[in-house]
């Protein structure tokens, strides 16, 4: 009866408080705020107390918005209300500003015995009036008095009070009662030609004994000249924080290069959807930035983007021929060291050289891959071109991140720009980076994803004419993946030991090579005749079309990248005596049983073959044949015969009826080849062994592979 009662005169005295317009209150769950040095305490009785622990200003729509949080402390032994109390928010000069419970606070009405709440109020003030103008004043509601209240003390904020928390300091918000320590971890700042782009990184660790859910914050740059910047928050949505475990966040934005970068803030701040509006929980005063670390060849090095922080390796500078010019090119390897996966960086680039000439170069991105998982890598090039002739004693790497279509944060224009920033330089004095040489026999693996392969020359060969020599490469590539994949394009050409280059084309495999399958790559450029091919060595790299690999018949190459030199094994110049297992990679042909006939007047040379081919091998067969030429030994009887590679994949079986006149995979019996020749009889007594040989002819040139003798109208075994 008597707390009803007591309740129902407190509602008299706080609605004619109403009235007055002395207070607006409303009862609320405190959000999050910042802890800092308690500001001062006012007795309420005994050994309770009112414990002003925070205070903020923060810019609003309507001018400015003050927000400050007050702790109960309850060391009595029965239950405090604080329906008999309110706090009033003043100037120095006098001015009253209505204090307002945040919404979330109103049903924190009882303090109960050796315990403490928190409340925090809200209040709009002048536009003039700064931190250190404020006054906190703490009543009491007492029907004595001739307005209801007795002012119980007051904390006025002291002149050398901040709100920021120094840049090497932490401070602490309380997340539903759970005390979360917020420190600045590192400040990185790049800029372009039109945004400084910085990036923030937070690290939270909660002091308390159970996981908290951090609430969606707003962060903010704040300038010197109290202008605002959001920035955007990754790894915030959802993240819990176990009991004595740290998280970080990464913050970035951008902000016009108008605006002086020194002296900056981050402000933290939270949302009230039922009042639309944001009151601080903590600022900080941003560190000096971490400048982007950059350097040598073959170390690694991080760089932040808004994506996240990536690191990076140089692997290697090289200057490949290029027609008339060379190609700079460059070897990186991207990374992602975190725990959570990273989009690929828009990156691009340019070579400076000696300080002076500027190079533009594409990026190019080998590997299949749109992300980088935790503990992953990918491959990345860069090329650009230069005269062959062109001379140059440093050369520095710069790498840029394409900000693509970003808006102008803050600025309230609505317009967007493109622009790059440099986020790292690589410099060297040294000499570039020999090519990567692959020894005789030896396999070059790549290990880009999607393209996994794997590469080793199987032989060399020398065609020949009246007055060219065609040298000829034969590459086999091994499908590493397990998928059906198509065989990289590549650019080719051959290097001689004092440097001369000569461009080679590569018979692309266009059909797509099975898991564990191979494809034979035959890779030859014409040498004058006389020139010596010893000790020349194969130079692939992996053909670019327009800042990508190239891809699709129609792809046109306009640069390379990974390099690989290859020193190439001698040439299997023997010529075998018989036509038993001889190799035309992928095919093997064996001829036996050859015997010679002279019937109405047609000459006629019949023998059994076998034709086999390597198993899960593509081969692009145009231009080669094999040719069979017979010659008499006393010069009477010639001709050549050609059987064209493309035709060999149609097998035969083992049937002796089919008179097809090509030559297909599989064994045949009686194969025929007639060449009319009415004078031929009448010279049978002059005729002498004659011979049959077995050659490889690839435009037009040809090799000679095998021969053997017989004698006229006799089988051969």
């Amino acid at each position: 009866m008597y707390i009803k009662k007591r309740y129902r005169l407190a509602t008299i005295a706080l609605s004619a408080a109403l009235a007055l317009g002395s207070v607006t209150p409303v009862w609320a769950d405190s959000s999050p705020s910042a802890i800092t040095t308690t500001l001062g305490k006012v007795s309420i009785t005994g050994s309770s107390y009112f414990e002003l622990k925070q205070i903020h200003v923060l810019p609003d729509q309507s001018g400015k918005l003050a927000t400050f949080t007050i702790t109960i402390h309850n060391e009595g032994s029965s239950e405090l209300q604080f329906i008999d109390y309110w706090v009033r928010l003043k100037s120095k000069s006098g001015n009253q500003f209505s204090a307002r419970l945040l919404p979330a606070d109103k049903d924190k009405n009882r303090v109960a015995p050796g315990s403490t709440t928190d409340l925090t109020f809200y209040a709009t003030v002048n536009t003039s009036t700064n931190l250190q103008d404020l006054v906190v004043q703490f009543i009491k509601w007492d029907f004595s008095q001739s307005n209801f209240e007795r002012v119980l003390g007051e904390v006025a904020v002291p002149d050398t009070y901040t709100d920021v928390t120094p840049s090497d300091g932490a401070a602490v918000i309380s997340v539903n009662g759970t005390n979360v320590k917020a420190a600045i971890k590192k400040f990185v700042s790049n800029k372009n030609e039109k945004y400084h782009v910085p990036t923030v990184y937070v690290t939270l660790e909660n002091a308390g004994n159970h996981t908290v859910t951090i609430p969606s914050y707003l962060f903010s740059i704040r300038t010197k000249e109290g202008l605002l910047y959001p920035l955007e928050a990754k790894g915030l949505k959802d993240l819990k924080i176990n009991p004595k475990e740290s998280k970080e966040i990464q913050l970035s934005g951008s902000i016009p290069v108008a605006v002086s970068p020194d002296e900056w803030q981050l402000a933290v701040a939270e949302t009230i959807p039922d009042l639309k509006l944001n009151v601080s929980v903590a600022n900080f005063q941003l560190p000096a930035v971490t400048q982007q670390e950059g350097g040598s060849v073959g170390k690694e090095y991080s760089f932040t983007s808004k994506s996240g922080v990536y690191t990076t390796q140089l692997n290697g500078l090289h200057r490949l021929p290029w027609e008339d010019q060379d190609l700079l090119t460059a070897d990186l390897t991207l990374s992602n060291k975190g725990e959570e996966s990273l989009p690929i960086p828009k990156l691009s680039g340019y070579f400076l050289l000696d300080g002076a000439v500027k190079i533009d170069a594409k990026l190019i991105q080998t590997a299949k891959v749109i992300g980088l998982g935790a503990g992953a890598s990918v491959n990345l090039q860069i090329a650009g071109k230069v005269p062959y002739t062109y001379e140059f004693s440093q050369i520095k790497l710069v790498l840029q991140e394409n900000d693509g279509e970003t808006p102008p944060t803050g600025t309230g224009t609505g317009t967007s720009s493109t622009a790059a920033t440099d986020v790292l330089e690589f410099s060297t004095q040294a000499e570039l980076q020999a090519i990567p040489f692959i020894g005789m026999g030896q396999s070059y693996t790549s290990n880009d994803i999607g393209r996994k392969a794997k590469y080793v020359v199987r032989s060399v060969s020398t065609y020949e004419d009246k007055t060219n020599i065609m040298y000829s490469a034969m590459v086999e590539a091994t499908n590493l993946e397990k998928r059906f994949t198509n065989v990289s394009k590549f650019v080719a050409n051959f290097r001689t030991s004092d440097g001369t280059v000569f461009p080679a084309t590569v018979a692309e495999v266009k059909n797509k090579i099975s898991p564990t399958g191979k494809a034979l790559l035959n890779v030859w450029a014409s040498v004058p005749k006389g020139y010596t091919t010893a000790n020349m060595n194969l130079l692939l790299g992996e053909a670019v079309t327009e800042g990508k690999l190239s891809e699709g018949e129609k792809a046109v190459a306009d640069s390379y990248v990974n390099p690989v030199s290859y020193w190439l094994p001698d040439e299997k110049t023997n010529v075998a005596t018989t036509l038993k297992n001889v190799e035309l990679f992928p095919y093997t042909i064996t001829i036996d049983k050859i015997g010679t006939s002279i019937e109405d007047k047609v000459f006629t040379i019949k023998f059994n073959y076998e034709l086999t081919k390597e198993k899960l091998t593509e081969i692009n067969t145009e231009g080669h044949n094999l040719l069979l030429v017979f010659e008499d030994g006393g010069g009477i009887k010639r001709f050549e015969k050609k059987f064209d590679f493309k035709d060999f994949d149609v097998i035969n079986g083992d049937s002796t009826a089919d008179e097809d006149t090509k030559m297909r995979l599989g064994k045949r019996e009686n194969f025929k080849i007639t060449n009319p020749d009415p004078g031929l009889i009448y010279n049978t007594k002059f005729l002498q062994k004659y011979t049959l040989s077995i050659y490889d002819e690839f435009q037009g040139q040809r090799k000679l592979l095998a021969s053997q003798k017989a004698d006229w109208f006799i089988t051969t075994d």
